[in-house]
């Protein structure tokens, strides 16, 4: 009954971690599966099973479940609950417990399991070993799914109890193979397009800002009104003739001592990557709204200054529309910036003379993430730390969107990253690249297991190894380590520096793996087709990287000084 309410629900992947208290549930599923009604997949980490279902989810914008037995398994999932709780992903938790008469009684694997992971779920039942889960399962879909008025969408747990038998009758048998799927069609890059702003509107200098998850309405809406996007990658509106690329780093040209300073600012989606962005949201003087048509799940009311607005015509009536002056200081500081972030990069010199010149390293974090954004088609999956990062300063927009963005930005982790693009890759049916440092692959490298039978997508897995963490040596813990008053306890705590070999580590798992070393490798071992799984392992040294930025920032200062009236 259980199976055929999520079923009828619109749950179509249902990720099994093995276990014995979950059999009823399994067994029922595969006989689902087998009838082409619903798709399984199998894997025998729950951390991993869990973000796999999350990234299902993602890339078919429906409900997909997990299945996991008692105990600890359950626990497991919370990684993956608490980031579909903060990014609105409607994750169906199943899992299963001992009867009522053995709680408490110390018998194996049971503990406490309803209500595991309190606020972090949008619904959580309880359903008694016997009793009909049809309710509970249509309340927990409707939940996940955003039906309920005020609430976003998110996670929900159906903690389902089971009694002996946890085998089939005698008499059962699984059906024979329908070789019929259903599943949702993939998505694919979207852009809109509004009417010109109606010249009644004031004339404003404002800006808009799109952050993750924002969507094509707000280069749309920044097109119609003349206005500049500052635009994150994962936001998908990161193209168009109104794009800036390195926005962040022109933000202070753009500021109250500029002879064109930032009036208002309106904010689509959530902005996640760079100070620079939080301090233009914080300033006083600076009005900004931001526009939420439906209840969002990564902040709670009145926490954030930005005026909420639900309409485009309100937001439309803040903005105002920006004149062509006004637009075109900020696409010439843009394409002065570009070219001075690509010139360092492609030579390690400077486009100016700020200072003396350092050499670089052949590769890059900023050149690996500026030529996978240029090369990728379908899906474009992007790690947190300095992966995304770098192609948010490096990553020159297109005029067209090339391919659908997806991060983990919920709560910004590295967990399970492997594992949600391996969802993304099978939900959407389309081929998909991961872009995510060394120790991100490393902190899941489980998720590059797959069951001999299970579906292997088309995934092209590119890793930035320059063997440990680089983001700490670009924030404040790398002038404590430049300064030399905590010895090596930077380098060990916060680079936490390794020599794992990523080629054996491939070849353990089945996963093809090639090194490059510099971007002229990288450009041609991207422009090949993505055919089943495969890494590219960039090899790059990240001790030279905060004099890097140090050259890029002040190569655009010098690109843009008098461009943007600073």
């Amino acid at each position: 009954m259980a199976v055929a309410a999520l079923i009828g629900a619109g749950v179509r992947y249902v990720v099994v971690a093995p276990g014995s208290r979950s059999a009823p549930m399994a067994y029922a599923l595969a006989e689902a599966d087998a009838a082409g009604r619903v798709e399984l997949l199998v894997r025998i980490d729950e951390r991993d099973a869990g973000f796999t279902a999350l990234g299902l989810a993602l890339a078919t914008g429906a409900p997909a479940a997990v299945l996991t037995t008692s105990g600890t398994a359950v626990g497991n999932l919370l990684p993956a609950v608490m980031e579909a709780n903060h990014a609105a992903v409607p994750l169906v938790v199943l899992s299963a417990d001992r009867p009522e008469e053995l709680r408490g009684t110390g018998a194996n694997q049971t503990t406490v399991q309803p209500d595991l992971f309190g606020e972090h779920v949008r619904f959580a039942a309880d359903v008694p070993a016997g009793e009909n889960p049809l309710r509970a399962v249509e309340t927990a879909l409707s939940a996940a799914t955003g039906a309920f008025e005020d609430i976003p969408p998110g996670p929900v747990q159906l903690n389902l109890a089971f009694r002996d038998p946890l085998v089939p009758a005698a008499g059962d048998r699984l059906g024979e193979a329908s070789g019929r799927r259903v599943h949702h069609a993939p998505r694919h890059p979207l852009a809109l397009d509004f009417p010109a702003a109606p010249a009644a509107l004031p004339e404003r200098r404002t800006v808009v800002l799109a952050g993750h998850d924002a969507g094509p309405v707000a280069e749309a809406f920044a097109r119609a009104h003349g206005l500049p996007l500052l635009a994150e990658p994962s936001s998908n509106a990161r193209f168009g003739p109104n794009a800036v690329g390195p926005y962040r780093l022109l933000l202070e040209h753009f500021g109250p001592e500029s002879g064109q300073p930032i009036d208002r600012v309106v904010l689509f989606g959530r902005p996640t990557l760079s100070r620079p962005v939080s301090a233009l949201l914080a300033r006083a003087d600076v009005p900004s709204a931001l526009y939420q048509p439906v209840p969002v799940a990564w902040y709670e009311p009145g926490r954030r200054t930005e005026l909420p607005l639900q309409t485009l015509a309100d937001l439309a009536d803040f903005a105002g529309r920006g004149t062509a002056a006004w637009l075109d200081a900020w696409l010439l500081a843009g394409a002065a910036a570009q070219h001075a972030v690509d010139s360092v990069l492609s030579d390690g010199s400077q486009t100016a003379d700020p200072g003396p010149a350092v050499p670089g390293p052949a590769v890059s974090g900023p050149a690996v993430g500026a030529s996978v954004w240029a090369h990728t088609r379908g899906q474009l999956v992007l790690g947190s730390s300095n992966g995304i990062r770098d192609v948010d300063l490096a990553g020159a927009p297109p005029q067209e969107p090339q391919a659908t963005v997806f991060a983990n930005r919920g709560l910004a982790g590295i967990d399970g990253t492997l594992a949600t693009a391996t969802g993304i890759a099978v939900g959407g049916r389309q081929e998909t690249t991961v872009l995510l440092g060394d120790v991100t692959f490393l902190h899941d490298a489980g998720g590059l297991l797959l069951g001999a039978g299970e579906a292997v997508p088309a995934l092209r897995i590119v890793v930035l190894n320059d063997a440990g963490g680089a983001i700490f040596g670009l924030l404040e813990h790398g002038a404590v380590e430049r300064s030399g008053r905590y010895g090596t306890a930077v380098e060990r705590l916060f680079g936490t520096p390794h020599t794992v070999d990523l080629s054996a580590l491939a070849a353990a798992y089945g996963v093809a793996h090639r090194a490059v070393s510099t971007t002229a490798e990288l450009a041609a071992a991207l422009a090949g087709p993505v055919e089943g799984r495969s890494i590219i392992e960039v090899r790059a040294d990240r001790h030279g990287l905060r004099e890097l930025h140090g050259r890029i920032r002040a190569a655009v200062t010098a690109a843009v000084t008098g461009v943007a009236g600073g």
